[in-house]
This record gives C-alpha cells, structure tokens and sequence, in this order.
C-alpha cells in the first residue's frame, strides 16, 4: 500500500480518497456495476447521521433505499435527551457540537429551517485546589509563542513530515518542543477532552492537525436548538419512515450476485448494493459471507474508541451564573461546562464530561456517589450544591453495546494504514461513520462521510 496519500489537510486527504473510490467503482468491481436502467436498491446498515445521510442523498437520486437500524431509536451516537420535560430543557448524552467549519451540517441545518445556537464557551479552571476565572489564568508566554510557531509550521509540512509526525504521540510531541511543568499538566487536560483519551495514546499527527485546521474554538461553535436530533428527524421525514427499520439488529451479511442482509428477529432484506454505516465493532458482530479481506479485519481490530461520561446534572438554580460557563479540573469530574446554554429557565444542567479511566470509574457508581464527587470539587469554590441538585441523567459509552466508545481515536501510526484499509469497499458493500472523517467524534463527518459513500454507490 502506498501510504504517502497526505495532501495539504486531511480534508484534501479525504476529498481525494473519495473521488478515487468513486473512480475505481466506475471502472471495476468483483461483481460489476449497477445494470443502466435498472432501478438501484441500496441497504444502508446504520441509523446514525452516516447513514441518514447516505440514505437522504440516494433517495435524492431515485434510488430505492431501506435503512436497518439495531437501536430503537435513530441517531446513533447524537443522542438528545429532554432532562426537564416541564421546563423544556434538553441535554446532549452524545454528541454535542457544530463547528462554524463544519459547512455540510450547516447548509443541511439551514435546509431544514433548524436553528442553530450559540455554544461557545470561555473556561474557567479548578488547579491544584485553587479556582481561577477565564481571565485569571492562561498558558506561559514561553508556551503560547512555541505553540504558535508549531501550528505555523504545519501549513508548510511535506507528506514525509506528516508521516513521521504520525509515528509519534501527542504528549511526547509536547515534550519534545518545549512544553513543560503547568503548560504540560493544563495541555494534557484539555486535550484529552478533544480526543476522549490521554494524549499519550493519541498520534501526534492528528493532534497537530486538529488544532492547526480547526476554528478559534476548535469547532466547540454551535448546536441545534432543541436538539441536535432533530436532524435525525428531518432526514428520516425525507427519507420516509417507512423505509426505515428500527430495532432490527444485523447478524449475517452475504455478498453473491446482490447482498443479502440477516436480522436477529428473522427478517432479511435484499439490494444491490450496501452502505455500512455503524462502527467498527458492531461491524466485527456481523457474520460476513464471504469473510473479510484480513487487512480490514486487522484494520478492524486495531482501531480504538474513546471511553466517554457524560453525567448531566440538574440544578434548580444557575449557580455558575455565567451563560457561557464551562471549566476545566485537574480532579474527578474533569471537565464541566453549561448544557443549557440559551434555554431559558431559572434551571440549568451542568453537564460533567470524563474521559479514559476516569469515565468508566464514574459509570460504575451509583447517582449518590456522583452527586458527592460533584460536591467535593465544588464546594470549596461554589458552596454546597448537593441541595439544589434535583436530578441526574448519565450515560457511558465506553459500554455502549453497539459502538463500545464515543468516537473513533486514531493512534500512532494508523491514520495512514488503518483508516485507507477501513475506507476501502468489500465487494457490494461500501463503508461510512465519523470514523472515516477528517475528524473524529463531530456529526459534520459522521454526515459527509455518509455522502461520500452514496456517491461511491451510484457511481458519480
């Protein structure tokens, strides 16, 4: 395999990928291309916003598509939750952000006449015991002019730089260009946020990329009022809900002249062609017949998710008092930040997101637990809450029996192996999921990625 493919941004990257699966689909396939003429019957596996929108752009084209979705629900990993049905108040227990970069989920958004809101916030900081506002605290001057000149010198990195940057992780990256003491502990902190695991596991290349290519807030932007699965729902209306199959779990898959799909309930379904849209460990639960090629099984078992918390937190009163409130720990409970941003209500939700060990040690306990975790990190600080704290709702998806981690985290050396060999088509079937984005763990790629695997499937 020819790894150097890494143009001027991973975008690029993708964008090339994608145009030269289309290609090869064209020119050849193991069982041919779809007979001209023929009405095209496509199966998209998955209804998160990969597949809806994969779905939505083959039902745009006349295809006949059916989406089979294991979860009773659709959305996959956005997952919106309504914490105070009195109050109208909705959380996220999935995925939260719109970047002011991200376009498709923009233009979509505007489509759907879906409003977006304001989700930006400025971090306040709990170190070492000691409470610091957003504007009492930062990075050395030492550090910021040294991080300033990495992200200067990416624009201008060879694909041999990029690939030598990818045999390395992010911490010791940091190290190695003068990132020390406080800024390293307060880099570890925030960053692990971004990627939902330590930065010692996190390829340096990634990092790197994410934070030169993002926006100011490093696409922590926006989020759709009401919910974020609300999308959901309007793709789903175009898509037509009778084409859309929930709670039916995928057992066996068989590629011959067409694809035939298995259901635990007994159910089968037939097309032309399958779009794959669910996460690397639900597609090793599938029985594929023929068996995959082992450099995708390898590519398969080696890809990891990031273990993620989500504990949201309802308090009668908006004790934190700032709207745009989020903060950053070096104990417990991590990262907190404002759930309920422009909803109005004297009720708010801080939301506390953990990630790696510390979100499978907070999952395993019980709400009392949590409520005095919340309680021991805030009290000093902002007195004591536990009486204005009326209910919980926590989620951890690094037991999420489908998806086994919040989003994809490539490692060293993998976003130029594993990824290649994860994009690539197996007979009928082609694959989508924020997995194969430019960047992990935002619904903007979750949803391009869909589209690019219905445009691999039709050929155009």
């Amino acid at each position: 395999m020819n790894t150097i493919t890494q143009l001027s941004s991973r975008r690029e990257f993708l964008r090339q990928s994608a145009l030269l699966a289309g290609s090869a689909i064209v020119s050849a396939n193991a069982f041919g291309n779809i007979q001209i003429g023929k009405k095209t019957k496509v199966i998209v596996i998955g209804g998160g916003f990969a597949g809806l929108a994969a779905a939505y752009a083959l039902r745009k084209k006349n295809v006949d598509v059916t989406v089979i979705e294991s979860r009773n629900r659709l959305g996959g990993r956005v997952f919106s939750h309504v914490i105070d049905p009195v109050q109208n108040l909705t959380v996220e227990l999935g995925a939260e952000w719109v970047g002011n970069s991200h376009t498709r989920i923009r233009e979509l958004c505007d489509e759907f006449k879906l409003e977006l809101l304001n989700n930006q916030f400025d971090t306040h900081l709990i170190y070492k015991n000691q409470y610091s506002k957003t504007t009492d605290w930062d990075f050395s001057d030492d550090w910021k002019g040294k991080f300033k000149v990495l992200l200067k010198q990416y624009q201008t990195m060879t694909d041999q730089d990029k690939l030598h940057l990818d045999q390395m992780d992010w911490w010791r990256y940091l190290v190695n260009n003068g990132c020390e003491g406080k800024d390293l502990i307060l880099r570890e902190l925030l960053d692990s946020t971004d990627f939902g695991e330590s930065i010692r596991h996190v390829s340096a290349f990634i990092a790197l990329a994410t934070f030169a290519e993002s926006s100011e807030k490093n696409e922590m932007d926006l989020k759709i009022k009401n919910g974020n699965a609300q999308l959901a729902k309007k793709l789903a209306e175009q898509i037509g809900q009778e084409n859309i199959f929930t709670g039916h779990k995928v057992t066996k898959i068989e590629q011959k002249e067409n694809v035939i799909v298995h259901c635990e309930n007994g159910k089968t379904f037939e097309a032309d062609k399958l779009i794959c849209a669910i996460p690397t460990f639900a597609i090793k639960n599938i029985q594929w017949e023929p068996g995959m090629p082992d450099e995708k099984t390898r590519a398969l078992n080696e890809l990891q998710y990031a273990r993620i918390n989500k504990n949201a937190l309802l308090f009668n009163k908006r004790f934190w008092e700032a709207e745009n409130f989020d903060m950053i720990t070096d104990q417990v409970p991590h990262y907190f930040y404002h759930a309920t941003k422009n909803q109005p209500s004297a009720k708010g939700v801080l939301i506390s997101y953990t990630i790696g060990e510390k979100a499978e040690l907070i999952a395993n306990q019980n709400d009392e637990w949590r409520k005095e975790m919340i309680h021991q990190t805030l009290n000093p600080f902002f007195g004591d809450v536990r009486g204005m704290l009326q209910s919980q709702a926590n989620y951890y998806w690094g037991t999420d029996n489908i998806s086994q981690g919040a989003y994809a985290m490539y490692g060293i050396n993998q976003w130029h192996t594993t990824r290649p060999a994860l994009q690539k088509p197996f007979l009928h079937t082609h694959f989508a999921g924020e997995h194969l984005a430019d960047w992990q763990g935002f619904m903007e790629g979750a949803l391009v990625s869909g589209e690019t695997a219905a445009l691999e499937v039709i050929g155009a």
